[in-house]
């Protein structure tokens, strides 16, 4: 990862316009200006003594909306599920000390699944800085192995220009976020405000275009493969390249399956979409992954969840990966032929040098597993199966919402059970897991779009870690739909104990402590309902999609010992998989 350097405005791009040449503000008066030239829409944020300028400078301003939450974690995840529903940069804005220690769970799961996040924390006068006083917190140090760089501005005529390349790097090459750290007298102090335009950062250069003979090479090992299977990641997604892979994989008649961040990236209802692969993934993707004579890996990084034991992976294939950062490649997995590159732009190259391969017999097998061994929707008229929850989130929604899900067994049945057909349309925390991430993301989410439907799949465990953000939706009239799988427990540690551990439920039990959610959703001025059999379900998820001027809590009082099927046990091969209830 980069950090912190000097900015470099060596560029004749940066040559200001004619109006805004020169105008002399204080520090926060030029963060918003620049915030404005940058087409900032929306901040997350909470105030307090170090950024008490910026939000002066914010009192007038009706340009930029700034969302009020009410903790700095959950305001960070609010700016992530922002970015991942929009594509745009999520921005946060919060004090010194606690308020910027506060944010560095939501920027590690940022950084773990590559989210565009600009991250700005108040920090004490420069003059006591490293003297301990009062809300002090080195969050540059703090934050370095978090973040994709970090700054901490010591001139005020220095924080336009930081601003921009804060942006610029967030957004560009692999996604991630960046932290931009304001001491207050650098926010009263006045200095230039330029209007730059462009940004010019000659050592920071990510390669967008593949090497052209590696393309060659993949192009011809594609064709004359028998077994091929595309393996799709989250870098489909982030770098906008699902028309691309559509057409290649529907022209070529090649298998895909996506990776939990990839889902959307290839619509599911076309025939080649074999579902999600890895821990949780389908018996068709997970067969397809060990049997394939060629692996495509795009924009993916062969994490652990998806490769299980990796002497076991995909054992068979020669294996081709397209990432724009190349230290993933071969990182996990030896490659036979990397393409360091942007997806959007090497896709459309190897297809232009393909031929059909032939696939006849191969999906002929494919078929025969899908057959054997279909994910099943288990239902029952005196309780509610979560496997039916997903399905009837999916029909009464038509497939069309933006889906946000916290961590643990409901995490999985949504990505195995609602079925996605656009991309930014399953937002959920990856790489880091982190509960308490769903609710406030999808209140990101909805501000990012509002005209979509949003529903926060999440369960009673997760939900209870950033249930005070009700607060926020109800102040902004936010018609979110949240469907709470209340089994009264940390359901997939319980799942874990009980195959592994003996069913050992040791501090995983949560029906002794937990609230009336019900009661809970209407203290805080939203909606609240309850369902515990089949048909109150289907009830209570038309009286939710009906109220369109406020959150609605919907508890859904699942089987407790219900367990996600297919699984892979931690250590096992893709092809030692539990089929559970599915045998």
């Amino acid at each position: 990862m980069e950090h912190a350097k000097a900015p470099q405005n060596n560029s004749q791009d940066n040559l200001p316009t004619q109006a805004t040449a020169h105008k002399v503000l204080n520090g926060a008066g030029i963060l918003i200006n620049t915030l404005q030239d940058l087409d900032v829409d929306t901040i997350f944020g909470y105030p307090g003594g170090a950024v008490l300028p910026l939000y002066d400078e914010l009192f007038d301003n009706h340009d930029i909306n700034h969302v009020l939450i009410r903790h700095e974690q959950a305001g960070t995840h609010a700016a992530d599920g922002y970015a991942r529903a929009t594509g745009k940069p999520g921005v946060v804005m919060v004090t010194s000390g606690p308020g910027g220690t506060n944010t560095v769970t939501g920027i590690a799961t940022a950084a773990m699944d590559s989210i565009p996040l600009v991250v700005f924390t108040g920090q004490v006068p420069t003059s006591v800085i490293g003297n301990d006083a009062f809300q002090e917190a080195d969050i540059v140090g703090i934050t370095r192995p978090i973040t994709k760089n970090n700054y901490l501005v010591k001139d005020v005529n220095d924080l336009e220009q930081v601003t921009r390349e804060a942006f610029h790097v967030a957004t560009s090459g692999r996604p991630g976020p960046v932290l931009v750290d304001l001491p207050k007298d650098m926010l009263k102090t006045e200095g230039h405000y330029s209007g730059l335009r462009k940004i010019s950062m000659p050592s920071y250069n990510p390669t967008k275009e593949g090497h052209s003979t590696q393309i060659k090479k993949a192009a011809q090992m594609l064709s004359d493969a028998k077994k091929p299977l595309i393996y799709a990641g989250g870098g489909v997604v982030l770098g906008e390249a699902w028309d691309e892979l559509t057409e290649l994989a529907e022209k070529h008649n090649i298998p895909v399956t996506t990776t939990l961040m990839g889902l959307g990236g290839f619509p599911e209802s076309k025939p080649q979409a074999l579902g999600m692969l890895g821990m949780h993934g389908t018996y068709s993707a997970n067969m397809a992954t060990t049997e394939c004579d060629v692996l495509f890996a795009v924009g993916s990084r062969f994490d652990d969840r998806v490769t299980g034991d990796l002497d076991g992976f995909s054992p068979h294939s020669k294996k081709i990966h397209i990432d724009i950062d190349p230290t993933n490649i071969g990182k996990n997995v030896e490659v036979d032929i990397p393409i360091v590159g942007d997806v959007k732009q090497v896709l459309p190259e190897i297809d232009k040098q393909m031929s059909k391969p032939d696939t006849e017999q191969w999906w002929s097998t494919i078929r025969q597993w899908q057959e054997d061994h279909p994910l099943t929707v288990s239902k029952s008229e005196d309780t509610i199966k979560p496997q039916h929850m997903i399905e009837a989130i999916s029909e009464v929604t038509n497939g069309e919402a933006i889906v946000v899900t916290d961590v643990g067994q409901h995490q999985m049945w949504a990505a195995q059970h609602y079925h996605y057909n656009h991309p930014r349309s399953f937002i959920s925390s990856g790489g880091l897991g982190t509960m308490g991430y769903g609710f406030p993301a999808a209140i990101g989410a909805y501000f990012g779009c509002p005209d979509r439907p949003v529903v926060c799949i999440c369960g009673d465990g997760g939900f209870q870690m950033t249930a005070y953000e009700l607060a926020t939706a109800v102040e902004y009239q936010v018609p979110i739909k949240i469907a709470l799988m209340n089994n009264q427990c940390l359901g997939m540690v319980r799942q874990w104990q009980e195959l592994f551990y003996d069913k050992r439920y040791s501090h995983s039990i949560l029906k002794k402590g937990n609230p009336d959610f019900v009661k809970l959703a209407e203290s805080y001025g939203a909606a609240g309902f309850r369902a515990t059999n089949a048909k109150e379900m289907d009830e209570v998820l038309q009286k939710a999609m009906d109220i369109n001027d406020r959150p609605v809590v919907m508890d859904f009082q699942v089987e407790e010992r219900e367990n996600c099927y297919p699984m892979v046990p931690a250590g096992a091969a893709l092809n030692e998989m539990v089929l559970g209830d599915e045998e």
